[in-house]
């Protein structure tokens, strides 16, 4: 059965990600369009550079060209973000990536996009599945693709100038250029190379290039920015004496970063620092958006200058539908995602690693002293990320246990509320826990934040133990505030004191 996500549709290549079921979604999409009287205007397609991925485009593009809707091809791998900009610039209702973004090699899948450039909704994504799967048995229309080319059914376009042109324009190119930045770049060995070539090449900025050759099996890696797979992207850092390392994942809309010191900066530091340097250093206003997962420094910040944090639930239509419902000024993710008002309604890397660029050049500061005084002006706050496979019965296990029957572990510190929005999130005076079931692949992700990584690891293990999973799983970030770079003490010990004072002598 085709299923759709957090993220798009997503499966193991050669199981759920077939031809055949490739087919049904795009069958099931172009009737979707035809019934909304959208279908003449045509659907802009991208594909990245995973196993098969062009070639599911090619099958995609063969059924639209069969019910007869006119395909728009980008006929070069690509970041999604890129065909979200296409599709908002055209003005289009629809737009398809095959992506699997950030999971392992083996998934493929298909990213929706919607009028304005934005991921697909629950709305939108639930009568496509429906009807995908409704087609299971029926003969879909399909016209060979050199076929549609020749009848002008099928048109190749190249939007990548338009898009990288559109980047250039928002931040701050002159600032850029009189730094002469030396930095590192990481696509992993995906798509974002040629984008953010252009534009640091543009910017003046020295550029030294890894991991940059197509490999669809990302160099057997998570082609995911993190502590574990940016080991290469650090030596680089350090070999090249450079003032910045930057990563993006598998389709370019997640963002890695790396320090001068080659110390792993994380999401969640990024975000918040991206906040504070819209508000302090470009005097621009508006509200945050982040997910439940999400760190509360960003909260903090927000507070500080007058203006509110929303929570949305974990998937980036939530938080762009956050943005639009309040103007938010920037809204993301712990895991690399992230816009801002004026952009696409979507996360992008390229834009992100853009902008961290600019607060480099304009501020004059080293990544790690702007990290340092965000924590000197805000206070710490230390995530820790672990995930576990899932079986069947093991997930129905952990469900009812915590979402029908609503058991929680006994905790050290008094608990203020526990929200069900999205999985079981239990929030403590400085600090939360939460319990979800990822969107994308059969696990399930425990993430807590406290005052000290130490106390969100434990507070992670009681979580653990309850729900009888082995503390020695795949650990996803312990969100660069790992223990690789020692932090000096916090400077607003008010904050911190209550939750400190709960966990005792651990």
């Amino acid at each position: 059965m085709i299923e759709f996500g957090t993220g798009g549709w997503r499966a193991v290549i050669g199981d759920g990600f077939t031809r055949q079921n490739i087919q049904r979604v795009a069958c099931a999409l172009a009737r979707k369009m035809k019934e909304e009287k959208v279908a003449d205007e045509g659907i802009c397609v991208g594909y990245d550079r995973r196993f098969l991925s062009r070639e599911a485009c090619i099958w995609f593009s063969e059924v639209m060209a069969g019910e007869n809707v006119p395909v728009l091809f980008v006929n070069l791998s690509c970041p999604t973000p890129q065909v979200m900009f296409t599709v908002k610039n055209l003005k289009l209702h629809y737009g398809a990536m095959i992506t699997a973004s950030h999971n392992p090699a083996v998934y493929n899948g298909i990213k929706l996009f919607t009028l304005g450039g934005r991921d697909a909704t629950e709305d939108v994504t639930r009568v496509i599945q429906e009807k995908a799967n409704s087609l299971k048995d029926v003969e879909i229309p399909s016209m060979p693709f050199e076929d549609a080319l020749k009848a002008g059914n099928i048109r190749y376009i190249d939007p990548r100038d338009e898009y990288l042109d559109s980047i250039l324009s928002q931040v701050n190119v002159d600032a850029i250029r009189k730094r002469r930045l030396r930095i590192v770049l990481d696509p992993m060995f995906g798509v974002s190379v040629t984008g953010l070539m252009t534009i640091l090449y543009t910017s003046r900025c020295d550029l030294d290039v890894i991991n940059d050759r197509h490999d669809a099996f990302f160099g057997r890696h998570l082609p995911a920015p993190t502590p574990e797979t940016l080991i290469d992207l650090q030596a680089a850092v350090r070999d090249h004496h450079a003032d910045v390392g930057i990563a993006t994942d598998g389709d370019a809309d997640r963002l890695g970063i790396i320090d001068e010191k080659g110390n792993y900066v994380s999401a969640n530091e990024i975000l918040v620092l991206l906040y504070f340097y819209l508000l302090e250093y470009k005097g621009w206003r508006g509200a945050a958006v982040r997910n439940i997962a999400t760190t509360h420094l960003l909260d903090r910040v927000a507070e500080a200058y007058g203006q509110t944090c929303l929570e949305v639930p974990v998937g980036f239509k939530h938080i762009s539908s956050g943005m639009d419902s309040v103007d938010a000024l920037i809204g993301g993710e712990s895991s690399g995602g992230l816009t801002v008002r004026g952009h696409i309604s979507g996360k992008d890397g390229l834009y992100a690693a853009s902008l961290l660029v600019e607060m480099l050049a304009v501020t004059g500061k080293p990544l790690s002293e702007l990290v340092q005084d965000l924590y000197a002006r805000f206070g710490e706050m230390h995530m820790a990320e672990y995930d576990w496979g899932l079986t069947v019965e093991s997930k129905e296990t952990i469900q009812n246990t915590v979402m029908v029957e609503k058991k929680l572990p006994d905790f050290p510190l008094s608990v203020s509320k526990v929200s069900y929005m999205d999985g079981c999130k239990v929030y403590f005076e400085g600090g939360w826990i939460i319990v979800r079931f990822s969107g994308t692949e059969p696990r399930v992700r425990i993430f807590a934040e406290a005052d000290t990584l130490g106390h969100a690891e434990d507070l992670v293990r009681r979580m653990a133990s309850f729900l009888g999973l082995d503390f020695t799983p795949r650990r996803l970030r312990a969100s660069s505030i790992l223990h690789m770079r020692r932090r000096p003490a916090y400077a607003h010990a008010d904050r911190q004191a209550p939750f400190a004072a709960g966990f005792g002598s651990l």
